[in-house]
């Protein structure tokens, strides 16, 4: 890319893992369309020591709750990518509903009969403009 992305979206799976290659499909066809420029993707494998570093620095994602990601936004005064705060930590009504992670706005995995271990496209979207609208 020749310019940075105001938005990254930090991918967290591993080889192996259809719900990864899933997620990572889904993001990959929604970041195509110019709706979503500013955005881009960056994966994480949880099987490299890089991996691993950048899933516990998030400090926000479940182990047992792969594949998830979180939304960083660029600070204008820093130019560094920061997670975004969750507005609305545990809120029922979040983005996501029960995938929704707590600190950061984000989703992972969840693997309850309510949340079946789908990240659909429609929850993918719906986080993606909260980040937007923050």
């Amino acid at each position: 890319m020749t310019m940075a992305c105001t938005y990254q979206i930090h991918v967290f799976g591993k080889p192996g893992c259809d719900k990864c290659t899933i997620l990572n499909d889904r993001l990959d066809a929604l970041l195509k369309a110019d709706e979503w420029a500013d955005f881009e993707k960056v994966y994480h494998n949880l099987e490299t020591e890089a991996g691993l570093v950048e899933f516990c620095e998030a400090e926000c994602l479940n182990p047992q709750r792969v594949p998830g990601f979180y939304v960083s936004k660029v600070n204008p005064d820093t130019g560094a990518h920061e997670p975004l705060p969750n507005p609305t930590p545990g809120a029922p009504d979040a983005p996501g509903g029960s995938s929704a992670l707590y600190t950061w706005v984000g989703l992972q995995t969840d693997y309850t009969p309510v949340g079946r271990g789908v990240i659909t496209p429609r929850m993918i979207t719906a986080v993606l403009q909260q980040a937007r609208a923050l």
